[in-house]
Protein backbone atom coordinates (compact mmCIF):
# COMPACT_ATOMS: atom_id res chain seq x y z
CA UNK A 1 0.00 0.00 0.00
CA UNK A 2 1.67 3.60 -0.79
CA UNK A 3 1.17 6.84 1.01
CA UNK A 4 -0.05 9.91 -0.94
CA UNK A 5 3.50 11.57 -1.61
CA UNK A 6 4.69 13.60 1.26
CA UNK A 7 1.79 13.07 3.03
CA UNK A 8 2.92 10.38 6.16
CA UNK A 9 5.78 10.16 8.32
CA UNK A 10 6.44 6.60 7.68
CA UNK A 11 8.18 5.00 4.32
CA UNK A 12 6.39 4.50 0.97
CA UNK A 13 6.06 1.27 1.69
CA UNK A 14 2.93 0.87 4.07
CA UNK A 15 2.67 -2.74 5.81
CA UNK A 16 0.53 -4.62 8.68
CA UNK A 17 2.89 -3.31 11.19
CA UNK A 18 1.92 0.36 10.66
CA UNK A 19 -0.90 2.35 12.60
CA UNK A 20 -2.88 5.22 10.67
CA UNK A 21 -3.80 8.59 12.46
CA UNK A 22 -6.35 10.65 10.23
CA UNK A 23 -6.90 13.68 11.35
CA UNK A 24 -10.53 15.66 9.83
CA UNK A 25 -11.44 19.40 9.32
CA UNK A 26 -13.47 21.00 6.73
CA UNK A 27 -11.15 22.14 4.18
CA UNK A 28 -7.98 20.43 5.73
CA UNK A 29 -6.43 24.13 5.43
CA UNK A 30 -6.77 25.14 9.02
CA UNK A 31 -7.70 22.93 12.08
CA UNK A 32 -6.40 19.23 10.47
CA UNK A 33 -3.36 20.41 9.51
CA UNK A 34 -2.19 22.04 12.71
CA UNK A 35 -3.27 18.60 14.30
CA UNK A 36 -1.52 16.51 12.01
CA UNK A 37 1.77 18.53 11.73
CA UNK A 38 1.77 19.21 15.85
CA UNK A 39 0.92 15.25 16.25
CA UNK A 40 4.22 14.63 13.94
CA UNK A 41 5.97 17.20 15.84
CA UNK A 42 4.78 15.63 19.18
CA UNK A 43 5.77 12.08 17.63
CA UNK A 44 9.16 13.30 16.98
CA UNK A 45 10.17 14.92 20.76
CA UNK A 46 9.25 11.56 21.89
CA UNK A 47 10.82 9.30 19.53
CA UNK A 48 13.17 11.05 17.88
CA UNK A 49 12.58 9.16 14.68
CA UNK A 50 9.00 8.45 13.91
CA UNK A 51 9.46 6.17 11.87
CA UNK A 52 10.67 3.33 14.68
CA UNK A 53 7.08 3.07 16.01
CA UNK A 54 4.97 2.53 12.96
CA UNK A 55 3.14 5.78 13.44
CA UNK A 56 1.36 7.59 9.91
CA UNK A 57 -0.19 11.10 10.15
CA UNK A 58 -2.29 12.27 7.71
CA UNK A 59 -5.42 14.66 7.13
CA UNK A 60 -7.60 15.52 5.18
CA UNK A 61 -11.27 17.47 5.06
CA UNK A 62 -14.82 17.02 4.55
CA UNK A 63 -14.63 19.81 1.87
CA UNK A 64 -11.01 19.76 1.05
CA UNK A 65 -9.88 22.39 -0.78
CA UNK A 66 -7.26 19.51 -2.83
CA UNK A 67 -4.03 20.85 -3.34
CA UNK A 68 -4.04 24.00 -1.44
CA UNK A 69 -1.49 25.36 0.88
CA UNK A 70 -2.48 25.86 4.63
CA UNK A 71 -4.00 28.51 5.59
CA UNK A 72 -0.94 31.01 6.49
CA UNK A 73 -2.32 32.03 9.98
CA UNK A 74 -2.08 27.92 10.77
CA UNK A 75 1.33 28.22 9.69
CA UNK A 76 2.57 30.57 12.10
CA UNK A 77 1.12 28.34 14.79
CA UNK A 78 2.68 25.50 13.64
CA UNK A 79 6.07 27.68 13.81
CA UNK A 80 4.98 29.07 17.15
CA UNK A 81 5.65 25.30 18.44
CA UNK A 82 8.31 24.45 16.20
CA UNK A 83 6.14 22.05 13.78
CA UNK A 84 7.38 21.99 10.59
CA UNK A 85 4.05 23.19 7.71
CA UNK A 86 6.69 22.73 4.81
CA UNK A 87 4.96 21.04 2.09
CA UNK A 88 1.69 20.72 3.16
CA UNK A 89 -1.22 20.52 0.12
CA UNK A 90 -5.12 19.74 1.27
CA UNK A 91 -6.76 17.03 0.34
CA UNK A 92 -10.41 16.15 0.11
CA UNK A 93 -11.77 13.14 2.19
CA UNK A 94 -12.01 10.37 0.05
CA UNK A 95 -13.27 6.45 1.11
CA UNK A 96 -9.80 4.93 0.87
CA UNK A 97 -8.73 7.58 3.25
CA UNK A 98 -11.35 6.13 5.65
CA UNK A 99 -10.03 2.59 4.81
CA UNK A 100 -7.27 2.80 5.42
CA UNK A 101 -7.38 4.75 8.57
CA UNK A 102 -7.10 2.88 12.23
CA UNK A 103 -7.87 5.70 13.93
CA UNK A 104 -9.90 8.82 12.92
CA UNK A 105 -9.54 12.33 14.99
CA UNK A 106 -12.10 15.02 13.72
CA UNK A 107 -12.18 18.60 14.94
CA UNK A 108 -16.39 18.02 15.43
CA UNK A 109 -19.18 16.18 16.08
CA UNK A 110 -20.56 16.97 12.49
CA UNK A 111 -17.23 15.79 10.94
CA UNK A 112 -17.33 12.85 12.92
CA UNK A 113 -21.17 12.18 11.57
CA UNK A 114 -19.74 12.53 8.57
CA UNK A 115 -17.15 10.21 8.19
CA UNK A 116 -19.06 7.34 10.15
CA UNK A 117 -21.70 8.34 7.33
CA UNK A 118 -19.17 7.09 4.70
CA UNK A 119 -19.46 3.42 6.26
CA UNK A 120 -16.37 1.12 6.18
CA UNK A 121 -16.79 -0.26 9.61
CA UNK A 122 -15.84 3.57 10.44
CA UNK A 123 -17.78 4.02 13.67
CA UNK A 124 -15.61 2.05 16.52
CA UNK A 125 -12.56 3.76 14.85
CA UNK A 126 -13.78 7.86 14.85
CA UNK A 127 -13.97 9.99 17.58
CA UNK A 128 -13.78 13.96 17.85
CA UNK A 129 -10.30 15.08 19.03
CA UNK A 130 -10.60 16.25 22.47
CA UNK A 131 -13.62 13.22 22.77
CA UNK A 132 -10.96 11.16 22.28
CA UNK A 133 -8.60 13.02 24.92
CA UNK A 134 -11.25 12.53 27.43
CA UNK A 135 -11.32 8.85 26.77
CA UNK A 136 -7.57 8.09 26.94
CA UNK A 137 -7.63 9.97 29.91
CA UNK A 138 -9.53 7.39 31.32
CA UNK A 139 -7.52 4.34 30.37
CA UNK A 140 -4.63 3.00 32.48
CA UNK A 141 -1.78 2.50 30.35
CA UNK A 142 -0.80 -0.12 32.35
CA UNK A 143 -3.00 -2.66 30.56
CA UNK A 144 -1.94 -1.54 27.13
CA UNK A 145 0.48 -3.79 25.13
CA UNK A 146 4.42 -2.22 26.16
CA UNK A 147 5.68 -0.11 23.00
CA UNK A 148 9.41 -1.08 23.47
CA UNK A 149 9.19 -4.24 21.54
CA UNK A 150 8.98 -4.79 17.75
CA UNK A 151 5.38 -4.23 16.57
CA UNK A 152 4.68 -2.86 20.22
CA UNK A 153 3.39 0.43 19.38
CA UNK A 154 1.28 -0.45 16.80
CA UNK A 155 -0.03 -2.93 19.05
CA UNK A 156 -0.37 -0.59 21.45
CA UNK A 157 -2.14 2.38 19.16
CA UNK A 158 -4.75 -0.62 18.24
CA UNK A 159 -5.51 -1.94 21.53
CA UNK A 160 -6.24 2.30 22.77
CA UNK A 161 -8.81 2.21 20.07
CA UNK A 162 -10.44 -0.61 21.26
CA UNK A 163 -10.50 0.15 24.98
CA UNK A 164 -11.56 3.87 24.29
CA UNK A 165 -14.59 2.93 21.84
CA UNK A 166 -15.62 0.68 25.09
CA UNK A 167 -15.60 3.62 27.13
CA UNK A 168 -17.59 5.19 24.56
CA UNK A 169 -21.04 4.97 25.84
CA UNK A 170 -19.77 5.28 29.63
CA UNK A 171 -17.67 8.23 29.84
CA UNK A 172 -20.18 11.16 28.29
CA UNK A 173 -19.08 15.01 27.48
CA UNK A 174 -20.21 17.39 30.18
CA UNK A 175 -21.64 19.26 27.53
CA UNK A 176 -22.57 19.89 23.82
CA UNK A 177 -19.33 22.16 23.59
CA UNK A 178 -16.77 20.11 25.10
CA UNK A 179 -15.77 17.97 22.21
CA UNK A 180 -15.86 20.19 19.74
CA UNK A 181 -12.56 22.26 17.93
CA UNK A 182 -13.98 25.42 16.26
CA UNK A 183 -12.95 26.90 12.97
CA UNK A 184 -11.07 29.84 12.84
CA UNK A 185 -10.71 30.38 8.93
CA UNK A 186 -11.21 33.76 8.31
CA UNK A 187 -10.28 34.77 12.23
CA UNK A 188 -7.36 37.10 13.07
CA UNK A 189 -4.00 35.16 14.61
CA UNK A 190 -4.98 35.37 18.17
CA UNK A 191 -8.15 32.73 17.52
CA UNK A 192 -5.75 30.45 15.54
CA UNK A 193 -3.04 30.60 18.27
CA UNK A 194 -6.10 29.62 20.85
CA UNK A 195 -7.33 26.90 18.63
CA UNK A 196 -3.61 25.76 17.94
CA UNK A 197 -3.34 25.79 22.02
CA UNK A 198 -6.55 23.74 22.48
CA UNK A 199 -4.99 21.06 19.79
CA UNK A 200 -1.87 21.05 21.67
CA UNK A 201 -3.51 20.55 25.18
CA UNK A 202 -5.36 18.09 23.38
CA UNK A 203 -2.95 16.01 21.64
CA UNK A 204 -0.38 15.98 24.93
CA UNK A 205 -2.30 12.81 26.36
CA UNK A 206 -3.17 11.14 23.36
CA UNK A 207 0.51 11.06 21.88
CA UNK A 208 1.55 9.96 25.13
CA UNK A 209 -0.87 6.89 25.73
CA UNK A 210 0.33 5.94 22.13
CA UNK A 211 3.71 6.01 22.54
CA UNK A 212 4.22 5.20 26.66
CA UNK A 213 6.77 8.51 26.10
CA UNK A 214 5.56 11.81 28.21
CA UNK A 215 6.21 15.17 27.07
CA UNK A 216 9.86 16.32 27.54
CA UNK A 217 9.59 18.52 30.23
Amino acid sequence: MIAPQGRGIAGPEQTTDTFRILHVSTGNVCRSPITERLTRHALTERLGDPLAGGLVVESAGTWGHEGAPMEAHAATVLSDFGADAQGFTGRELLDEHVIRADLVLTATRDHRAQVISMGHSAGLRTFTLKEFTRLVRAIDPATLPAPDHPGGMVERARALVQAAAALRGWLLAPDAEADEVHDPYGAPITFFRSIGDEINQALDPVVTALTGVPAPA
